[in-house]
């Protein structure tokens, strides 16, 4: 709820004052309707830090769409918290995609390169050389969905609906994929499955 005693008629006065930069409305707006925004989002992303983040965002816009507000499309209370809903999800899903990659965290002890300098240029191209001799190795249902999550950038949920395949049939094929690249990088044979 907004803070006791402030009325639509104010906010909508408010936004229209934004729109022209008037930084005292813009305090005022955000005195008065910043609480009831950080309750909505929090309870979206439930992290109190991704809150106050999201709720700069949305505070960002009003700033900057202020003199697009239409009133015939609802209150300015409305207008903002439908706003605050919005990037709340979309914070909500970025981070959902971001834990739906099947890479793995990097142990920086198996990931050591050996330093490569002028005095050895093709040891840079010899290992990539071998990733992509293993990367042909491998059936081509796997070596796809490797080549679009590392490649592409896509998440395995992305990539199930890229190829029409149910995200386990996804799954199973990059940890299939990535054991057999493994072994193929490492020297040791796989069974192809």
């Amino acid at each position: 709820m907004p803070r006791e005693g402030f009325r639509s008629e104010d906010a909508t006065a408010l936004i229209a004052r934004i729109g022209k930069g008037d930084r005292e409305a813009f305090s005022r707006f955000y005195d008065a309707l910043a609480s009831p925004a950080f309750g909505l989002i929090r309870r979206v992303v439930r992290d109190p830090g991704v809150a106050e983040e999201v709720l700069q965002v949305v505070f960002w816009e009003v700033w900057r769409d202020a003199s697009k507000y239409d009133p015939s499309r609802g209150s300015p209370e409305a207008w903002l918290l439908m706003r605050a809903k919005s990037r709340a999800i979309d914070r909500l899903r970025s981070i959902r995609r971001r834990g739906q990659t099947f890479v793995a965290a990097v142990d920086e002890s198996v990931a050591r390169v050996p330093e490569v300098g002028p005095d050895r240029p093709g040891v840079a191209l010899e290992g990539r050389g071998q990733v992509e001799r293993g990367l042909t190795q491998l059936p081509a249902a796997q070596r796809e969905v490797i080549e679009l999550a590392f490649f592409a950038g896509l998440t395995q949920s992305e990539i199930a609906t890229r190829l029409g395949e149910p995200l386990g049939t996804v799954k199973t094929r990059a940890r299939l994929g990535l054991e057999r690249l493994r072994g193929l990088l490492g020297g040791e044979q796989r069974p192809r499955t």
